[in-house]
Protein backbone atom coordinates (compact mmCIF):
# COMPACT_ATOMS: atom_id res chain seq x y z
CA UNK A 1 0.00 0.00 0.00
CA UNK A 2 2.86 2.40 0.64
CA UNK A 3 3.50 2.45 -3.13
CA UNK A 4 -0.02 3.65 -4.05
CA UNK A 5 -0.81 7.32 -4.64
CA UNK A 6 -4.36 8.62 -5.27
CA UNK A 7 -4.62 12.15 -6.61
CA UNK A 8 -6.92 14.34 -8.69
CA UNK A 9 -6.40 17.39 -10.89
CA UNK A 10 -8.32 20.57 -10.05
CA UNK A 11 -8.30 23.80 -12.03
CA UNK A 12 -10.46 26.51 -13.53
CA UNK A 13 -12.07 25.83 -16.91
CA UNK A 14 -9.56 25.99 -19.82
CA UNK A 15 -6.39 25.95 -17.71
CA UNK A 16 -5.07 22.90 -19.52
CA UNK A 17 -5.66 20.04 -17.07
CA UNK A 18 -6.79 17.48 -19.69
CA UNK A 19 -3.72 18.21 -21.83
CA UNK A 20 -1.45 17.82 -18.80
CA UNK A 21 -3.19 14.54 -17.93
CA UNK A 22 -2.41 13.37 -21.52
CA UNK A 23 1.31 14.06 -20.95
CA UNK A 24 1.26 12.15 -17.61
CA UNK A 25 -0.30 9.14 -19.38
CA UNK A 26 2.33 9.27 -22.13
CA UNK A 27 5.29 9.70 -19.79
CA UNK A 28 4.24 6.73 -17.62
CA UNK A 29 3.62 4.60 -20.74
CA UNK A 30 -0.06 4.01 -19.82
CA UNK A 31 -1.09 4.87 -23.35
CA UNK A 32 0.92 4.08 -26.48
CA UNK A 33 1.73 6.76 -29.05
CA UNK A 34 -0.48 4.90 -31.55
CA UNK A 35 -3.53 5.19 -29.29
CA UNK A 36 -2.73 8.73 -28.23
CA UNK A 37 -5.19 11.49 -29.07
CA UNK A 38 -5.81 14.89 -27.51
CA UNK A 39 -7.98 14.86 -24.37
CA UNK A 40 -7.39 11.11 -24.11
CA UNK A 41 -9.50 10.79 -20.95
CA UNK A 42 -12.51 12.68 -22.33
CA UNK A 43 -14.36 9.82 -24.00
CA UNK A 44 -17.64 11.62 -24.77
CA UNK A 45 -18.10 13.24 -28.21
CA UNK A 46 -19.63 16.21 -26.49
CA UNK A 47 -16.51 16.77 -24.37
CA UNK A 48 -14.27 16.74 -27.42
CA UNK A 49 -16.49 19.06 -29.45
CA UNK A 50 -16.77 21.66 -26.73
CA UNK A 51 -13.26 21.17 -25.38
CA UNK A 52 -14.55 20.82 -21.80
CA UNK A 53 -14.49 17.99 -19.28
CA UNK A 54 -17.99 17.00 -18.15
CA UNK A 55 -17.26 13.77 -16.25
CA UNK A 56 -14.40 13.04 -13.87
CA UNK A 57 -12.32 10.13 -15.25
CA UNK A 58 -10.28 7.71 -13.16
CA UNK A 59 -7.21 5.94 -14.59
CA UNK A 60 -4.34 3.92 -13.12
CA UNK A 61 -0.71 4.57 -14.12
CA UNK A 62 2.42 2.60 -13.24
CA UNK A 63 5.61 4.55 -12.67
CA UNK A 64 9.07 3.54 -11.48
CA UNK A 65 10.85 6.00 -9.20
CA UNK A 66 14.31 5.37 -7.69
CA UNK A 67 14.11 1.66 -8.51
CA UNK A 68 10.66 1.12 -6.97
CA UNK A 69 7.38 0.56 -8.82
CA UNK A 70 4.52 2.87 -7.86
CA UNK A 71 0.79 2.74 -8.71
CA UNK A 72 -0.67 6.20 -9.37
CA UNK A 73 -4.45 6.56 -9.52
CA UNK A 74 -5.30 9.81 -11.30
CA UNK A 75 -8.78 11.36 -11.47
CA UNK A 76 -9.17 14.13 -14.05
CA UNK A 77 -12.02 16.45 -13.00
CA UNK A 78 -14.16 19.11 -14.74
CA UNK A 79 -13.41 22.80 -14.28
CA UNK A 80 -16.84 24.35 -14.82
CA UNK A 81 -18.83 25.50 -11.78
CA UNK A 82 -21.88 23.46 -12.94
CA UNK A 83 -19.92 20.22 -12.53
CA UNK A 84 -18.44 20.94 -9.10
CA UNK A 85 -20.30 17.91 -7.68
CA UNK A 86 -18.08 15.69 -9.86
CA UNK A 87 -15.06 17.43 -8.33
CA UNK A 88 -16.27 16.94 -4.74
CA UNK A 89 -16.72 13.19 -5.33
CA UNK A 90 -13.27 12.83 -6.87
CA UNK A 91 -11.73 14.70 -3.95
CA UNK A 92 -13.37 12.27 -1.48
CA UNK A 93 -11.51 9.38 -3.17
CA UNK A 94 -8.03 10.99 -3.07
CA UNK A 95 -5.20 12.00 -0.70
CA UNK A 96 -3.70 14.72 -2.86
CA UNK A 97 -4.52 17.19 -5.61
CA UNK A 98 -2.63 18.90 -8.40
CA UNK A 99 -3.75 22.53 -8.42
CA UNK A 100 -3.20 23.79 -11.96
CA UNK A 101 -3.06 27.51 -12.70
CA UNK A 102 -2.67 29.02 -16.16
CA UNK A 103 0.52 31.15 -16.18
CA UNK A 104 -1.09 33.58 -18.63
CA UNK A 105 -4.43 34.04 -16.82
CA UNK A 106 -3.61 33.67 -13.14
CA UNK A 107 -5.94 32.48 -10.39
CA UNK A 108 -9.68 32.43 -11.18
CA UNK A 109 -12.82 32.00 -9.06
CA UNK A 110 -13.32 28.30 -9.73
CA UNK A 111 -9.67 27.58 -8.83
CA UNK A 112 -10.33 29.06 -5.40
CA UNK A 113 -13.60 27.22 -4.76
CA UNK A 114 -12.13 23.86 -5.87
CA UNK A 115 -9.10 24.50 -3.70
CA UNK A 116 -11.31 25.08 -0.63
CA UNK A 117 -13.10 21.80 -1.40
CA UNK A 118 -9.73 20.02 -1.41
CA UNK A 119 -8.52 21.71 1.79
CA UNK A 120 -11.72 20.69 3.63
CA UNK A 121 -10.77 17.06 2.96
CA UNK A 122 -7.15 17.70 4.15
CA UNK A 123 -5.63 16.89 0.76
CA UNK A 124 -1.97 17.58 0.03
CA UNK A 125 -1.89 20.35 -2.61
CA UNK A 126 0.81 20.43 -5.32
CA UNK A 127 0.66 23.82 -7.13
CA UNK A 128 1.55 23.73 -10.85
CA UNK A 129 2.05 26.66 -13.18
CA UNK A 130 0.79 25.44 -16.56
CA UNK A 131 1.15 26.85 -20.12
CA UNK A 132 4.68 28.17 -19.47
CA UNK A 133 5.38 27.98 -23.21
CA UNK A 134 2.92 30.79 -24.00
CA UNK A 135 4.43 34.18 -24.91
CA UNK A 136 1.94 35.88 -22.55
CA UNK A 137 2.95 33.80 -19.48
CA UNK A 138 3.64 35.79 -16.27
CA UNK A 139 5.39 33.23 -14.04
CA UNK A 140 6.58 35.58 -11.25
CA UNK A 141 3.26 37.34 -10.89
CA UNK A 142 1.13 34.19 -10.89
CA UNK A 143 3.56 32.39 -8.53
CA UNK A 144 3.05 35.24 -6.05
CA UNK A 145 -0.74 34.80 -6.37
CA UNK A 146 -0.42 31.05 -5.64
CA UNK A 147 1.88 31.70 -2.64
CA UNK A 148 -0.65 34.24 -1.25
CA UNK A 149 -3.51 31.80 -1.76
CA UNK A 150 -2.13 28.59 -0.23
CA UNK A 151 0.86 29.89 1.76
CA UNK A 152 3.39 27.54 0.20
CA UNK A 153 7.05 28.21 -0.61
CA UNK A 154 7.69 29.73 -4.09
CA UNK A 155 10.08 26.81 -4.81
CA UNK A 156 7.14 24.35 -4.33
CA UNK A 157 5.40 25.69 -7.44
CA UNK A 158 6.28 23.47 -10.44
CA UNK A 159 6.52 25.24 -13.83
CA UNK A 160 5.02 23.02 -16.53
CA UNK A 161 3.53 22.91 -20.00
CA UNK A 162 1.00 20.33 -21.15
CA UNK A 163 1.82 21.06 -24.77
CA UNK A 164 5.62 20.66 -24.69
CA UNK A 165 5.83 18.22 -21.77
CA UNK A 166 7.92 20.57 -19.62
CA UNK A 167 7.91 19.70 -15.90
CA UNK A 168 6.02 16.39 -16.23
CA UNK A 169 8.82 14.41 -14.54
CA UNK A 170 8.94 16.87 -11.62
CA UNK A 171 5.16 16.51 -11.23
CA UNK A 172 5.43 12.70 -11.03
CA UNK A 173 8.28 12.99 -8.48
CA UNK A 174 6.24 15.46 -6.42
CA UNK A 175 3.21 13.14 -6.47
CA UNK A 176 5.34 10.30 -5.09
CA UNK A 177 7.32 12.37 -2.56
CA UNK A 178 4.69 14.82 -1.31
CA UNK A 179 1.34 13.02 -1.44
CA UNK A 180 0.87 10.59 1.48
CA UNK A 181 0.19 6.91 0.81
CA UNK A 182 -3.41 5.83 1.53
CA UNK A 183 -4.15 4.57 5.02
CA UNK A 184 -6.16 1.43 5.58
CA UNK A 185 -5.97 -2.11 6.87
CA UNK A 186 -6.05 -5.05 4.47
CA UNK A 187 -7.00 -7.47 7.26
CA UNK A 188 -10.04 -5.46 8.37
CA UNK A 189 -13.56 -6.15 6.98
CA UNK A 190 -14.11 -4.75 3.47
CA UNK A 191 -15.12 -1.09 3.24
CA UNK A 192 -15.28 0.50 -0.23
CA UNK A 193 -16.98 3.74 -1.22
CA UNK A 194 -18.67 4.12 -4.64
CA UNK A 195 -17.74 7.45 -6.23
CA UNK A 196 -19.11 6.92 -9.74
CA UNK A 197 -20.99 4.46 -11.94
CA UNK A 198 -21.82 3.92 -15.61
CA UNK A 199 -24.39 1.86 -17.47
CA UNK A 200 -23.20 -0.65 -20.05
CA UNK A 201 -25.96 -2.11 -22.22
CA UNK A 202 -24.23 -5.55 -22.33
CA UNK A 203 -22.91 -5.92 -18.79
CA UNK A 204 -25.29 -3.88 -16.66
CA UNK A 205 -24.08 -1.32 -14.18
CA UNK A 206 -20.34 -0.84 -13.58
CA UNK A 207 -19.60 0.85 -10.24
CA UNK A 208 -16.27 2.60 -9.52
CA UNK A 209 -15.11 2.57 -5.91
CA UNK A 210 -12.20 3.36 -3.66
CA UNK A 211 -11.28 0.63 -1.14
CA UNK A 212 -10.73 2.08 2.36
CA UNK A 213 -10.18 -1.16 4.31
CA UNK A 214 -10.00 -4.85 3.50
CA UNK A 215 -9.71 -6.68 0.16
CA UNK A 216 -12.35 -7.37 -2.50
CA UNK A 217 -11.85 -10.63 -4.41
CA UNK A 218 -13.42 -11.98 -7.58
CA UNK A 219 -16.42 -14.20 -6.78
CA UNK A 220 -17.05 -12.68 -3.31
CA UNK A 221 -20.65 -12.04 -2.24
CA UNK A 222 -20.82 -8.30 -1.69
CA UNK A 223 -23.51 -6.21 -0.05
CA UNK A 224 -24.50 -2.60 -0.80
CA UNK A 225 -25.33 -0.71 2.41
CA UNK A 226 -27.87 1.68 0.90
CA UNK A 227 -30.22 -0.99 -0.52
CA UNK A 228 -29.14 -3.88 1.69
CA UNK A 229 -29.01 -6.18 -1.37
CA UNK A 230 -26.28 -8.73 -2.09
CA UNK A 231 -24.59 -9.58 -5.37
CA UNK A 232 -21.77 -11.76 -6.65
CA UNK A 233 -18.63 -9.90 -7.71
CA UNK A 234 -18.51 -11.38 -11.23
CA UNK A 235 -15.62 -9.19 -12.33
CA UNK A 236 -13.42 -6.76 -10.45
CA UNK A 237 -10.36 -4.87 -11.57
CA UNK A 238 -8.61 -1.56 -11.97
CA UNK A 239 -9.17 1.27 -14.44
CA UNK A 240 -6.55 1.56 -17.15
CA UNK A 241 -7.45 3.04 -20.56
CA UNK A 242 -9.91 0.13 -20.65
CA UNK A 243 -11.20 -1.94 -17.75
CA UNK A 244 -8.39 -4.25 -16.59
CA UNK A 245 -9.69 -7.35 -14.68
CA UNK A 246 -7.81 -8.49 -11.54
CA UNK A 247 -8.15 -11.32 -8.99
CA UNK A 248 -8.36 -8.85 -6.09
CA UNK A 249 -8.35 -5.11 -5.31
CA UNK A 250 -6.80 -4.16 -1.97
CA UNK A 251 -7.14 -1.32 0.53
CA UNK A 252 -6.03 2.07 -0.79
CA UNK A 253 -6.69 1.22 -4.43
CA UNK A 254 -9.34 2.44 -6.88
CA UNK A 255 -11.23 -0.16 -8.94
CA UNK A 256 -14.46 -1.23 -10.59
CA UNK A 257 -17.01 -4.00 -9.97
CA UNK A 258 -19.45 -5.68 -12.37
CA UNK A 259 -22.12 -7.73 -10.61
CA UNK A 260 -24.91 -7.96 -13.15
CA UNK A 261 -27.06 -5.21 -11.63
CA UNK A 262 -29.59 -4.04 -14.19
CA UNK A 263 -31.69 -1.54 -12.21
CA UNK A 264 -30.35 1.99 -11.88
CA UNK A 265 -32.04 2.55 -8.50
CA UNK A 266 -29.91 -0.17 -6.86
CA UNK A 267 -26.61 1.72 -7.13
CA UNK A 268 -26.19 5.05 -5.38
CA UNK A 269 -23.09 7.20 -5.49
CA UNK A 270 -21.63 7.56 -1.99
CA UNK A 271 -22.83 4.06 -0.98
CA UNK A 272 -20.55 1.58 0.81
CA UNK A 273 -19.72 -1.93 -0.45
CA UNK A 274 -18.85 -4.66 2.07
CA UNK A 275 -18.73 -8.48 2.08
CA UNK A 276 -21.64 -10.62 3.23
CA UNK A 277 -19.43 -12.94 5.35
CA UNK A 278 -17.79 -10.30 7.55
CA UNK A 279 -19.52 -6.96 6.98
CA UNK A 280 -18.05 -3.70 8.32
CA UNK A 281 -19.80 -1.97 11.21
CA UNK A 282 -21.25 1.03 9.36
CA UNK A 283 -21.35 2.90 6.09
CA UNK A 284 -18.53 5.31 5.24
CA UNK A 285 -19.61 8.91 5.58
CA UNK A 286 -19.52 9.92 1.93
CA UNK A 287 -20.43 13.28 0.47
CA UNK A 288 -23.55 15.33 1.11
CA UNK A 289 -26.51 15.04 -1.22
CA UNK A 290 -26.45 17.35 -4.19
CA UNK A 291 -28.53 20.55 -4.09
CA UNK A 292 -29.98 21.38 -7.51
CA UNK A 293 -29.99 25.09 -8.36
CA UNK A 294 -32.07 25.32 -11.52
CA UNK A 295 -35.36 23.51 -12.15
CA UNK A 296 -36.86 22.85 -15.54
CA UNK A 297 -39.43 20.51 -17.06
CA UNK A 298 -38.33 17.95 -19.65
CA UNK A 299 -41.14 16.51 -21.77
CA UNK A 300 -41.10 14.00 -24.64
CA UNK A 301 -42.20 15.51 -27.97
CA UNK A 302 -44.45 12.49 -28.43
CA UNK A 303 -46.43 11.63 -25.27
CA UNK A 304 -46.10 7.90 -26.01
CA UNK A 305 -42.33 8.13 -25.36
CA UNK A 306 -42.87 8.94 -21.66
CA UNK A 307 -41.74 5.52 -20.33
CA UNK A 308 -38.81 5.49 -22.73
CA UNK A 309 -37.75 8.88 -21.40
CA UNK A 310 -37.93 7.60 -17.81
CA UNK A 311 -35.54 4.70 -18.65
CA UNK A 312 -33.17 7.08 -20.40
CA UNK A 313 -33.16 9.50 -17.44
CA UNK A 314 -32.47 6.68 -14.97
CA UNK A 315 -29.49 5.48 -16.99
CA UNK A 316 -28.21 9.01 -17.32
CA UNK A 317 -28.58 9.58 -13.58
CA UNK A 318 -26.21 6.66 -12.94
CA UNK A 319 -23.51 8.42 -14.85
CA UNK A 320 -24.38 11.88 -13.58
CA UNK A 321 -25.70 11.63 -10.05
CA UNK A 322 -26.21 15.40 -9.76
CA UNK A 323 -29.31 15.05 -11.98
CA UNK A 324 -32.53 14.96 -9.90
CA UNK A 325 -35.95 14.34 -11.43
CA UNK A 326 -39.58 13.57 -10.52
CA UNK A 327 -42.69 13.08 -12.68
CA UNK A 328 -45.00 16.03 -13.41
CA UNK A 329 -47.67 16.92 -15.94
CA UNK A 330 -48.51 20.10 -17.80
CA UNK A 331 -51.73 21.15 -19.52
CA UNK A 332 -49.83 22.22 -22.63
CA UNK A 333 -47.20 19.48 -22.85
CA UNK A 334 -48.70 16.35 -21.29
CA UNK A 335 -46.62 14.05 -19.05
CA UNK A 336 -42.95 14.67 -18.39
CA UNK A 337 -40.39 15.20 -15.62
CA UNK A 338 -39.42 18.09 -13.43
CA UNK A 339 -35.61 18.03 -13.29
CA UNK A 340 -33.10 19.72 -11.02
CA UNK A 341 -29.77 20.83 -12.51
CA UNK A 342 -26.67 22.47 -11.06
CA UNK A 343 -26.76 25.26 -13.63
CA UNK A 344 -27.62 26.26 -17.16
CA UNK A 345 -24.65 24.51 -18.81
CA UNK A 346 -25.53 21.32 -16.94
CA UNK A 347 -29.09 21.56 -18.26
CA UNK A 348 -27.87 22.06 -21.82
CA UNK A 349 -25.48 19.08 -21.56
CA UNK A 350 -28.21 16.77 -20.17
CA UNK A 351 -30.53 17.71 -23.04
CA UNK A 352 -27.74 17.03 -25.57
CA UNK A 353 -26.86 13.70 -23.96
CA UNK A 354 -30.50 12.56 -24.01
CA UNK A 355 -30.63 13.30 -27.73
CA UNK A 356 -27.28 11.72 -28.59
CA UNK A 357 -27.00 8.72 -26.31
CA UNK A 358 -30.67 7.72 -26.12
CA UNK A 359 -32.20 9.27 -29.30
CA UNK A 360 -34.78 11.12 -27.21
CA UNK A 361 -36.09 14.38 -28.67
CA UNK A 362 -37.34 16.46 -25.75
CA UNK A 363 -38.95 19.82 -25.03
CA UNK A 364 -37.37 21.80 -22.19
CA UNK A 365 -39.44 24.41 -20.38
CA UNK A 366 -38.21 27.74 -19.06
CA UNK A 367 -35.83 27.13 -16.12
CA UNK A 368 -36.68 28.51 -12.67
CA UNK A 369 -35.73 28.02 -9.01
CA UNK A 370 -37.79 26.82 -6.05
CA UNK A 371 -39.50 29.32 -3.75
CA UNK A 372 -41.12 29.13 -0.29
CA UNK A 373 -44.66 30.46 0.16
CA UNK A 374 -46.09 31.16 3.62
CA UNK A 375 -49.90 31.18 4.01
CA UNK A 376 -51.69 33.51 6.47
CA UNK A 377 -53.45 30.56 8.13
CA UNK A 378 -50.28 28.56 8.75
CA UNK A 379 -47.17 30.75 9.06
CA UNK A 380 -44.99 28.01 10.57
CA UNK A 381 -45.23 25.76 7.53
CA UNK A 382 -43.65 26.79 4.21
CA UNK A 383 -45.02 25.49 0.93
CA UNK A 384 -42.24 24.67 -1.54
CA UNK A 385 -43.15 26.09 -4.96
CA UNK A 386 -41.10 24.51 -7.73
CA UNK A 387 -43.26 25.65 -10.59
CA UNK A 388 -44.99 29.04 -10.99
CA UNK A 389 -48.25 27.26 -11.81
CA UNK A 390 -48.23 25.72 -8.29
CA UNK A 391 -48.27 29.13 -6.59
CA UNK A 392 -51.23 29.37 -4.17
CA UNK A 393 -53.84 32.16 -4.35
CA UNK A 394 -52.10 35.48 -3.55
CA UNK A 395 -55.01 36.67 -1.37
CA UNK A 396 -54.34 33.94 1.22
CA UNK A 397 -50.56 34.30 1.09
CA UNK A 398 -48.54 36.18 3.70
CA UNK A 399 -45.15 36.28 1.90
CA UNK A 400 -42.83 34.55 -0.55
CA UNK A 401 -39.16 33.81 0.09
CA UNK A 402 -36.67 33.21 -2.72
CA UNK A 403 -33.26 31.51 -2.60
CA UNK A 404 -30.20 33.75 -2.42
CA UNK A 405 -26.63 32.96 -3.37
CA UNK A 406 -23.25 34.39 -2.52
CA UNK A 407 -21.47 35.11 -5.80
CA UNK A 408 -17.74 35.69 -6.23
CA UNK A 409 -16.51 37.37 -9.36
CA UNK A 410 -12.79 37.75 -10.09
CA UNK A 411 -11.97 40.20 -12.85
CA UNK A 412 -9.57 42.82 -14.16
CA UNK A 413 -9.84 46.21 -12.47
CA UNK A 414 -11.00 47.96 -15.67
CA UNK A 415 -14.27 45.96 -15.84
CA UNK A 416 -15.39 46.54 -12.23
CA UNK A 417 -17.86 49.29 -13.19
CA UNK A 418 -19.76 47.29 -15.82
CA UNK A 419 -19.88 44.17 -13.62
CA UNK A 420 -21.25 46.16 -10.67
CA UNK A 421 -23.94 47.64 -12.95
CA UNK A 422 -24.89 44.17 -14.17
CA UNK A 423 -25.14 42.77 -10.64
CA UNK A 424 -27.18 45.73 -9.38
CA UNK A 425 -29.52 45.36 -12.38
CA UNK A 426 -29.97 41.74 -11.28
CA UNK A 427 -30.94 42.90 -7.74
CA UNK A 428 -27.53 42.02 -6.28
CA UNK A 429 -25.89 43.71 -3.28
CA UNK A 430 -22.14 44.22 -3.21
CA UNK A 431 -20.81 42.84 0.09
CA UNK A 432 -17.04 42.92 -0.42
CA UNK A 433 -14.33 44.04 -2.80
CA UNK A 434 -10.73 42.86 -2.48
CA UNK A 435 -7.78 43.71 -4.72
CA UNK A 436 -5.87 40.44 -5.10
CA UNK A 437 -3.15 42.23 -7.09
CA UNK A 438 -3.01 45.76 -8.56
CA UNK A 439 -4.97 44.62 -11.56
CA UNK A 440 -7.23 41.83 -10.26
CA UNK A 441 -10.29 42.37 -8.10
CA UNK A 442 -12.50 39.91 -6.26
CA UNK A 443 -16.09 41.17 -5.92
CA UNK A 444 -18.55 39.44 -3.59
CA UNK A 445 -22.30 39.85 -4.11
CA UNK A 446 -25.44 38.53 -2.52
CA UNK A 447 -28.13 38.11 -5.15
CA UNK A 448 -31.31 36.14 -5.86
CA UNK A 449 -30.72 32.76 -7.49
CA UNK A 450 -33.59 33.38 -9.91
CA UNK A 451 -31.74 36.30 -11.50
CA UNK A 452 -28.64 34.32 -12.48
CA UNK A 453 -30.60 31.41 -13.93
CA UNK A 454 -31.28 33.12 -17.26
CA UNK A 455 -28.59 35.08 -19.02
CA UNK A 456 -26.38 36.31 -16.19
CA UNK A 457 -23.32 34.21 -17.03
CA UNK A 458 -23.41 35.06 -20.74
CA UNK A 459 -23.76 38.77 -20.04
CA UNK A 460 -20.98 38.67 -17.44
CA UNK A 461 -18.65 37.22 -20.08
CA UNK A 462 -19.78 39.89 -22.57
CA UNK A 463 -19.24 42.94 -20.34
CA UNK A 464 -15.84 41.67 -19.18
CA UNK A 465 -14.72 40.44 -22.64
CA UNK A 466 -14.35 36.96 -21.18
CA UNK A 467 -12.02 38.01 -18.35
CA UNK A 468 -14.40 37.58 -15.40
CA UNK A 469 -14.67 34.23 -13.65
CA UNK A 470 -17.73 33.40 -11.60
CA UNK A 471 -18.47 31.05 -8.71
CA UNK A 472 -21.43 30.82 -6.35
CA UNK A 473 -22.94 28.92 -3.43
CA UNK A 474 -26.40 29.08 -1.80
CA UNK A 475 -26.84 31.01 1.48
CA UNK A 476 -30.55 30.45 2.21
CA UNK A 477 -33.90 32.15 1.60
CA UNK A 478 -34.94 35.81 1.93
CA UNK A 479 -38.34 37.55 1.77
CA UNK A 480 -39.08 39.14 -1.59
CA UNK A 481 -41.84 40.99 -3.47
CA UNK A 482 -42.58 38.41 -6.16
CA UNK A 483 -45.60 38.09 -8.43
CA UNK A 484 -46.70 35.48 -10.93
CA UNK A 485 -46.70 36.58 -14.54
CA UNK A 486 -48.78 34.50 -16.95
CA UNK A 487 -48.63 34.43 -20.73
CA UNK A 488 -51.80 34.13 -22.74
CA UNK A 489 -51.89 33.05 -26.38
CA UNK A 490 -55.21 33.65 -28.08
CA UNK A 491 -56.74 34.02 -24.61
CA UNK A 492 -55.41 30.63 -23.42
CA UNK A 493 -52.85 30.49 -20.62
CA UNK A 494 -49.59 28.67 -21.46
CA UNK A 495 -48.46 27.23 -18.12
CA UNK A 496 -45.01 26.28 -19.43
CA UNK A 497 -44.22 29.99 -19.99
CA UNK A 498 -45.43 31.30 -16.60
CA UNK A 499 -42.75 32.88 -14.42
CA UNK A 500 -42.36 34.27 -10.92
CA UNK A 501 -40.79 37.71 -11.27
CA UNK A 502 -39.97 40.65 -9.05
CA UNK A 503 -42.67 43.33 -9.17
CA UNK A 504 -40.22 45.98 -10.40
CA UNK A 505 -39.17 43.84 -13.41
CA UNK A 506 -42.61 42.57 -14.44
CA UNK A 507 -43.65 45.22 -17.00
CA UNK A 508 -40.28 45.30 -18.72
CA UNK A 509 -39.99 41.49 -18.85
CA UNK A 510 -43.59 41.06 -20.03
CA UNK A 511 -43.04 43.43 -22.94
CA UNK A 512 -39.78 41.71 -23.96
CA UNK A 513 -41.29 38.21 -23.89
CA UNK A 514 -44.33 39.28 -25.95
CA UNK A 515 -42.07 40.86 -28.58
CA UNK A 516 -39.85 37.77 -28.70
CA UNK A 517 -42.82 35.40 -29.09
CA UNK A 518 -44.28 37.60 -31.83
CA UNK A 519 -41.12 36.95 -33.88
CA UNK A 520 -41.03 33.21 -33.18
CA UNK A 521 -44.64 32.03 -33.50
CA UNK A 522 -45.61 31.50 -37.15
CA UNK A 523 -48.59 33.46 -38.53
CA UNK A 524 -51.91 31.66 -38.70
CA UNK A 525 -55.12 32.12 -40.68
CA UNK A 526 -56.48 34.18 -37.77
CA UNK A 527 -55.19 37.00 -35.60
CA UNK A 528 -53.36 35.87 -32.42
CA UNK A 529 -53.07 38.19 -29.42
CA UNK A 530 -50.03 37.53 -27.16
CA UNK A 531 -50.61 38.94 -23.67
CA UNK A 532 -48.60 39.08 -20.45
CA UNK A 533 -50.85 39.24 -17.39
CA UNK A 534 -50.55 39.59 -13.63
CA UNK A 535 -53.74 38.07 -12.25
CA UNK A 536 -56.54 39.61 -14.33
CA UNK A 537 -54.51 42.67 -15.32
CA UNK A 538 -52.92 42.65 -18.79
CA UNK A 539 -49.52 44.40 -18.64
CA UNK A 540 -48.27 43.89 -22.21
CA UNK A 541 -49.76 42.88 -25.55
CA UNK A 542 -48.53 42.14 -29.05
CA UNK A 543 -50.62 40.90 -31.97
CA UNK A 544 -49.63 38.46 -34.69
CA UNK A 545 -51.54 39.57 -37.78
CA UNK A 546 -53.60 37.02 -39.70
CA UNK A 547 -52.61 35.67 -43.09
CA UNK A 548 -55.31 37.07 -45.36
CA UNK A 549 -56.60 36.27 -48.79
CA UNK A 550 -57.60 39.27 -50.88
CA UNK A 551 -61.33 38.51 -51.17
CA UNK A 552 -62.11 41.83 -52.92
CA UNK A 553 -59.81 41.07 -55.87
CA UNK A 554 -62.73 40.00 -58.08
CA UNK A 555 -64.64 43.30 -57.60
CA UNK A 556 -63.85 45.72 -60.41
CA UNK A 557 -65.36 49.07 -59.46
CA UNK A 558 -69.03 48.94 -58.49
CA UNK A 559 -70.60 49.84 -55.19
CA UNK A 560 -68.52 49.89 -51.96
CA UNK A 561 -71.21 47.82 -50.22
CA UNK A 562 -70.28 44.77 -52.35
CA UNK A 563 -66.69 44.94 -51.07
CA UNK A 564 -67.81 45.55 -47.51
CA UNK A 565 -70.12 42.55 -47.63
CA UNK A 566 -67.22 40.28 -48.70
CA UNK A 567 -64.91 41.72 -46.01
CA UNK A 568 -67.58 41.26 -43.30
CA UNK A 569 -68.04 37.65 -44.40
CA UNK A 570 -64.28 37.09 -44.18
CA UNK A 571 -64.15 38.77 -40.77
CA UNK A 572 -66.88 36.46 -39.43
CA UNK A 573 -64.98 33.44 -40.74
CA UNK A 574 -61.74 34.61 -39.07
CA UNK A 575 -63.60 35.16 -35.80
CA UNK A 576 -65.05 31.63 -35.91
CA UNK A 577 -61.58 30.25 -36.68
CA UNK A 578 -60.11 32.10 -33.75
CA UNK A 579 -62.63 30.56 -31.38
CA UNK A 580 -61.71 27.02 -32.33
CA UNK A 581 -58.10 27.61 -33.46
CA UNK A 582 -55.18 26.30 -31.42
CA UNK A 583 -51.69 27.78 -31.56
CA UNK A 584 -48.71 25.44 -31.75
CA UNK A 585 -45.69 26.86 -29.91
CA UNK A 586 -42.30 25.97 -31.44
CA UNK A 587 -39.58 24.61 -29.11
CA UNK A 588 -37.42 27.71 -29.75
CA UNK A 589 -40.09 29.86 -28.08
CA UNK A 590 -39.61 28.12 -24.71
CA UNK A 591 -35.87 28.68 -24.74
CA UNK A 592 -35.95 32.11 -26.41
CA UNK A 593 -37.23 33.56 -23.18
CA UNK A 594 -33.74 32.90 -21.78
CA UNK A 595 -32.02 34.94 -24.45
CA UNK A 596 -34.12 38.08 -24.24
CA UNK A 597 -31.15 40.42 -24.49
CA UNK A 598 -29.71 39.01 -27.71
Amino acid sequence: MRNIRNFCIIAHIDHGKSTLADRLLQTTGTISDREMQNQALDDMDLERERGITIKSHAIQMNHSHEGEEYILNLIDTPGHVDFSYEVSRSIAACEGALLIVDAAQGIEAQTISNLYLALEHDLEIIPILNKMDLPGAMPEEVTDQIVDLIGCDPTDVIPASGKTGLGVDQILDAVINRIPAPTGNEDAPLEAMIFDSVFNSFRGIIAYYRVRNGVIRKGDRVKFFNTGKSYGAEEIGVLKMDLSPQKEVKAGDVGYIISGIKKAAEVKVGDTITTEESPCSGAIQGFEDVKPMVFSGIYPVDTEDYEELRYSMEKLQLNDSSLVFEPESSAALGFGFRCGFLGMLHMEIIQERLEREFNMTVITTVPNVSYKAYMKKNLDHALIVNNPSELPDPSGMEMIEEPYIKAQVITKAEYVGQIMNLCIEKRGELTNQIYLTQDRVELSFEMPMGEIVFDFYDRLKTVSRGYASFDYHPIGYKKSDLIKMDLLLNGEQVDALSALVHRSNAFDLGKKICLKLKDLIPRQQFEIPIQAAIGAKIIARETIKALRKDVTAKCYGGDITRKRKLLEKQKAGKKRMRQVGRVEIPQEAFLAVLKLND
